[in-house]
């Protein structure tokens, strides 16, 4: 294989672990800190974790997304398969770019999504017949992930490989 194609294919790789990286990191972040708040709330109150187990699992949505990212990246280079596309150089760098969408608002929306999530655990110490209004206040920060994944599964589907 000449080497502008194994850049490309090197790029193509560097995108899609890229998004499972960046989404993933943030994921553990949001995640990490509306545990911790939701962990103080339950040795206060065992009773509430069913009111709190949706808060601590949203900011992992985005780990998810960012995997898709990069599932979408291997399926169409054809690393799961039998027959392995090799990019140019350039179309191997359109990819890295494609996935910097769901990289970049993974990372970003996960964070937030947690510090929202930590911010209705506190609503839920307190009134955890309220726990629904605090996901929907999460939930709205998702909507900036989901926009990610669409953006990047658009732009590599619009990547023509030869």
């Amino acid at each position: 294989m000449e080497q502008g194609m194994q850049l490309g294919l090197s790029l193509a790789i560097a995108g899609g672990g890229l998004s499972a990286f960046m989404a993933g990191i943030g994921s553990i972040i949001g995640i990490g800190m509306t545990g911790q708040a939701a962990a103080g709330v339950l040795r206060e109150d065992p009773e509430k974790f069913g009111a709190l187990f949706l808060l601590v699992v949203l900011p992992g949505t985005q780990g998810f997304y960012g995997f898709i990212g990069a599932f979408l990246v291997m399926i169409r280079l054809g690393l799961i398969g039998e027959t392995v596309h090799t990019p140019t150089t350039i179309q191997g760098l359109e990819m890295l770019l494609a996935c910097l969408p769901m990289a970049v608002t993974g990372l970003i929306s996960a964070i937030h999504q947690g510090r929202v999530c930590t911010a209705g655990v506190h609503v839920v110490a307190r009134h955890a017949d309220q726990a629904m209004k605090a996901v929907i206040f999460a939930a709205m920060v998702e909507t900036y992930a989901v926009l990610g994944l669409l953006t990047t599964f658009f732009m590599l589907n619009g990547i023509r490989l030869v």
